[in-house]
């Protein structure tokens, strides 16, 4: 046995020394670079000026209520378009719901800017943050709810990223989403959902941020270097076929939204030097919920992107001190240098996905009674080469010592490692260097519920 083991184990060294490093991409560097915190803050201050951005306030003032803040929001987009020659599409898709806290009829719209891709332009990768807010009495549309944290935080980071991304160009189409309605039972989302559908695009991921710009928990700790991104395991959408699958093989560590978690984490490894992504291994916080999750409801690839240490007398509470304690989610409760960091991340994910080809599709393993893996998959639109991956079970990362390129076939064999001990996936790199994030395989790891168009 311990002979048996020594092979293997130098069997995964041999392969391990095949692994390619991820370069280092200027473009994503400059992408980072972009990122102004001062058009945070305008975008922060403007926000707030509204007084309340309840879904339920006035539609029809100029300048204060949910009305107003989204037609603002619109003109952001469309003088970012003017600035790119016309690049983005705005849209207002809608919703008449009601609901515990819809108690009449109302509409709930979302702003959307949609950057189309060069060459892959079904391809989709999304960037949300919910533009409306609420104080205390979730049913209270007309008192002050400034919202500066949640969520003017995350819309500042959506339009920023589009003020950024929109001066480049990409295979893929990037999606700038401002949605309505989180607070009253994450209508936004769904509205986006629907939308996605009908227009029959190919979700690959969707980073929600809500609740991205505080540093300062409750218990009085400052933390300006860790954002935590939160995804799901099982994927919602799995049908019990799925399931048997995957209580046979595995998969629960691996859905499409695990593994894009992953791949935000390496990207601010590589790119934004002492700041982390911390994994959270759930959809969202304890019995909470934001507008990721009727993406994943609807069968896309969706993260939570939320600041580290949550200060919950800045949450849902009306503007007041009391017993020394201030209440109320004002400007001063965001740090601005912190979000700018938080955006970097956003953005550069937002491109890194949009410039690689899309992950492999239909991946299957085989080497059962043997002390071989072989992996094959389909070939993706755009890729040159791909690497397979292997890692331990119990081991939350994929780890580039243990990789290896296929040099362009659609097939690898990993001699001497044993199918039974590890988790596989695969991921498509473009000439340039740009990579996917890493596929599990079978329906447990899919990013794309339905087949891909022949490269």
């Amino acid at each position: 046995m311990r002979l048996t083991f020594l092979t293997c184990a130098l069997a995964a060294t041999s392969l391990a020394a095949h692994a390619v490093a991820a370069p280092v991409h200027p473009e994503l560097k400059g992408v980072a670079a972009a990122v102004d915190p001062l058009a945070l803050r305008q975008s922060l201050a403007a926000l707030v000026g509204f007084g309340t951005r309840h879904t339920l306030s006035d539609t029809a003032s100029p300048t204060r209520g949910i009305g107003a803040a989204r037609r603002w929001a619109r003109g952001r987009f469309e003088s970012l378009s003017h600035d790119c020659g016309g690049c983005l599409t705005i849209v207002t898709p809608e919703k008449t719901v009601t609901g515990d806290r819809v108690p009449s009829p109302s509409v709930v719209q979302d702003v959307i800017a949609v950057q189309r891709g060069a060459s892959d332009p079904d391809r989709v990768v999304i960037i949300s943050g919910h533009i409306d807010s609420r104080n205390s009495d979730p049913l209270n549309a007309d008192r002050d709810a400034p919202g500066a944290n949640d969520d003017g935080s995350g819309t500042a980071a959506v339009l920023e990223a589009a003020r950024v991304l929109s001066r480049h160009s990409f295979p893929a189409t990037v999606v700038y989403a401002v949605l309505s309605g989180e607070e009253q039972g994450l209508y936004g989302g769904q509205v986006l959902a629907g939308y996605a559908k009908a227009q029959g695009w190919r979700v690959e991921a969707v980073l929600n941020n809500d609740i991205v710009g505080n540093t300062h928990g409750l218990d009085g700790k400052v933390v300006d270097d860790e954002v935590r991104v939160f995804s799901e395991g099982v994927r919602v959408t799995e049908s019990p076929a799925e399931a048997a699958i995957r209580r046979r093989s595995g998969g629960e560590m691996d859905s499409a939204s695990r593994n894009i978690a992953r791949f935000m984490r390496g990207l601010a490894e590589n790119y934004m030097p002492g700041f982390h992504v911390r994994m959270v291994l759930r959809s969202d916080r304890f019995g909470r919920g934001g507008d990721q999750l009727p993406m994943q409801e609807a069968g896309y690839p969706a993260v939570r992107v939320t600041e580290a240490d949550e200060n919950y007398t800045r949450q849902h509470q009306d503007v007041r001190t009391e017993n020394g304690v201030a209440y109320g989610d004002v400007l001063s409760g965001v740090d601005v240098p912190y979000l700018a960091r938080v955006t970097r991340l956003n953005a550069i994910t937002l491109a890194a996905l949009a410039l690689a080809p899309p992950p492999p599709t239909g991946l299957k393993l085989s080497g059962a009674v043997t002390a071989d893996t072989t992996v094959t998959w389909t070939a993706a639109p755009g890729a040159s080469d791909y690497r397979v991956w292997w890692r331990e079970t119990t081991d939350p990362q994929w780890s580039p010592a243990q990789t290896r390129a296929s040099g362009g076939a659609q097939t690898l064999t990993l001699t001497g490692v044993n199918i039974d001990d590890f988790t596989f996936g695969v991921s498509s790199v473009g000439a340039d260097g740009f990579e996917s994030p890493v596929e599990f395989p079978g329906p447990a790891g899919a990013f794309f519920s339905e087949p891909p168009p022949r490269p």
